[in-house]
């Protein structure tokens, strides 16, 4: 029963195209669409790339362990 109703069918599909098109009006819908179109591809663009700052955040903490790691072997000599 709750499966059915998350899948959207043909006639719901053509209804809500309809409204659509009545309240936004054929000029404006595909303006609408193409700016839809770009938010979804810049984010599944951004959603592929690492961020800069966490790539540089990473690499200092790297530095920090290897560091880190450094001054313990440099303990352990000295004892």
């Amino acid at each position: 029963m709750v499966s059915q109703l998350l899948f959207i069918g043909t006639t719901e599909l053509l209804l809500i195209g309809g409204l659509a098109l009545l309240f936004f009006g054929g000029k404006k819908l595909p303006e609408m669409m193409k700016g839809l179109g770009q938010g979804v591809q810049s984010f599944k663009k951004g959603m592929k790339e690492p961020l800069e700052d966490e790539t540089e955040e990473t690499e200092s903490e790297q530095k920090n362990v290897k560091r880190e790691k450094k001054d313990k072997q440099a303990d352990n000599d000295k004892q």
